[in-house]
């Protein structure tokens, strides 16, 4: 069975920082690109970070270059978001994919992780 399981999502304050978990099970985790997305309240789901499946290549949306850093760990099967410097607009539930290119492509989404950036 498949599974992606975010973890450490929580309440901080401006200027904080989190890291988020993704710990990965039913499939072979090192040949799969990860990715953090966001969900903000009445907005779209946006992608924030992503990384190779190697982790070798990460690429980070715009709003959080310079504050978030992806890392990957296929020994553990597990991805990660350091999150520094939050700030309000970072409110948002996070979500952990899985992705997998040719021959079948491949794509897995995890439940979400509440963050929340308020003083």
């Amino acid at each position: 069975q498949v599974r992606l399981v975010e973890s450490g999502g929580g309440l901080v304050q401006p200027g904080g920082s989190l890291r988020l978990s993704c710990a990965a099970s039913g499939f072979t985790f090192s040949i799969y690109a990860m990715s953090w997305y966001r969900q903000a309240p009445g907005k779209e789901r946006e992608l924030v970070a992503a990384i190779s499946s190697t982790g070798g290549t990460t690429n980070y949306a715009d709003f959080v270059k310079g504050r978030f850093t992806i890392s990957k760990d296929n020994v553990k099967n597990t991805v990660f978001l350091q999150m520094n410097s939050l700030e309000p607009e970072d409110t948002a539930i996070y979500y952990c994919q899985g992705k997998r290119g040719l021959p079948t492509p491949l794509v897995y989404w995890g439940q979400g992780t509440q963050v929340t950036v308020s003083s």
